[in-house]
């Protein structure tokens, strides 16, 4: 029996227990297929007014670095124009505004509330955010919502603060946009 293929329209329509279901049911990303991709992120659990001060839509990004091999990845501040709109990024300094940089590591060993056992996750706290950033605090689960298909992915927003893993009840979908257009140097690094 085929299972029919969730989409972002899917998604969207979901209450927040079903979209928390598609996320405890979702499958293994095979890495390789981000490399290089970006994807735009639409918030799907957090109040309408929480989504006024910060925002619905963002992008994030995935990029191999070639001098450490790490899938690494950064967030883009997005106009707020609508997830079906071409997306255009906020600039900083002439350049796309990044933030909560990320690598993309293997969730198998790490502990995560509700007893999460995917494969991966991205882990903001080695990526070199600035010692006053939040992001620090982030290990955020992602998975395919599909299987076998990286045009859809979920994510899951998890904090670990002194070991200890808590969640907010904070799901986020990414639609795939295609390969990046910009890469941001290494926070910390000469840019």
């Amino acid at each position: 029996m085929k299972i029919a293929t969730l989409t972002l329209q899917d998604l969207l329509a979901m209450s927040h227990r079903q979209v928390a279901e598609v996320f405890f049911n979702g499958h293994p990303i095979e890495p390789g297929s981000l490399d290089g991709m970006q994807y735009r992120g639409i918030d799907l659990s957090l109040p309408p007014i929480m989504n006024r001060i910060l925002w619905k839509t963002f992008r994030k990004t995935f990029y191999r670095d070639p001098e450490t091999g790490v899938l690494r990845g950064w967030n883009v501040r997005m106009a707020q124009d609508g997830w079906d709109s071409p997306g255009t990024p906020l600039q900083k300094k002439g350049k796309p505004f990044t933030f909560g940089h990320y690598h993309l590591l293997p969730a198998k060993g790490k502990p995560f509330p509700k007893n999460w056992q995917g494969q991966d996750y991205l882990d903001y706290s080695v990526a070199g955010n600035p010692l006053f950033d939040p992001a620090r605090f982030t290990y955020s689960p992602l998975v395919a919502v599909n299987p076998g298909d990286s045009t859809l992915l979920l994510g899951w927003e998890v904090f670990r603060v002194a070991g200890i893993p808590f969640a907010i009840p904070d799901f986020w979908a990414l639609r795939h946009e295609g390969p990046i257009d910009y890469i941001a140097p290494v926070p910390g690094k000469a840019r």
